[in-house]
């Protein structure tokens, strides 16, 4: 399953968090413009570098398909960025 939700909170020393709820799929469809261009280039780079293409497109949907449930934290002096996807 692809991600649904990416949920985005920063902490900064002496002010509130900011929190950012972001829907995967309706930024996906704003987005699909560039999407199609940024397909084009892969497919190019894939046939400039003699990569299977079907391969390549399959393991980039697995690696799609494995986001949700990953956390990432970022801690950086006293600030810190915590990133969801759902």
């Amino acid at each position: 399953m692809i991600p649904q939700l990416v949920t985005v909170r920063v902490d900064r020393p002496g002010r509130g968090p900011i929190r950012a709820w972001v829907p995967v799929l309706p930024v996906a469809l704003l987005l699909s413009p560039l999407l199609i261009v940024a397909v084009v280039a892969a497919v190019i780079a894939c046939v400039v570098f003699r990569i299977d293409v079907v391969r390549a497109f399959g393991v980039g949907w697995r690696l799609i398909c494995a986001l949700p449930g990953t956390r990432v934290d970022v801690h950086e002096g006293r600030s810190t960025l915590l990133v969801r996807i759902r």
